[in-house]
């Protein structure tokens, strides 16, 4: 059984995803990063979307050029990499650019859109922008009330004796 998350990410930034499971996820298997697929495949008539990138079961991210499942790289930049100190090398592990069955979430871009919008094919109102996730309505915290003490007089303070020499 092959099952992917799909991430479609449109024009303005906003993301909509979407599980698809064994007949639907067949089209994807053996694609590379870059290739285009059409939207009917998936339930999005008169779309066509572009493989962006993804990451397997374990989080590791997609990365073009790499061939085979997973494997350790050293480089200086690029996809997975926070951006170095210039001239710093880093190892990091990514996996190939290939579709396979160890991929859990695939990413799509829109090259062509369709009659329908995607918040009408995803139902409900579009998601809000950025990777945020939803916050739970936070209860105002209330303070302590402190005892209220009677407020002591200053003292005068005795004036310093003065040194001699």
């Amino acid at each position: 059984m092959v099952e992917f998350k799909i991430c479609i990410g449109d024009k303005t930034g906003k993301t909509y995803q979407k599980e698809i499971k064994d007949e639907e996820a067949a089209p994807f298997m053996g694609l590379n990063i870059g290739e285009k697929i059409n939207g009917e495949t998936i339930g999005m008539t008169g779309y066509e979307l572009e493989i962006s990138g993804g990451s397997d079961s374990c989080g590791f991210p997609m990365r073009r050029g790499i061939q085979g499942v997973r494997k350790k790289i050293t480089s200086i930049g690029g996809v997975g990499f926070a951006k170095p100190i210039k001239g710093q090398k880093q190892r990091k592990t990514v996996c190939g650019f290939k579709v396979n069955e160890n991929i859990s979430q695939i990413n799509l871009k829109i090259v062509k859109e369709g009659a329908k919008k995607l918040a009408d094919l995803f139902g409900g109102e579009a998601p809000k922008e950025g990777a945020e996730a939803p916050k739970a309505e936070e209860k105002p915290k209330e303070a302590p009330k402190a005892e209220e003490k009677p407020k002591e007089e200053k003292k005068e303070e005795a004036p310093k004796a003065e040194k001699k020499e």
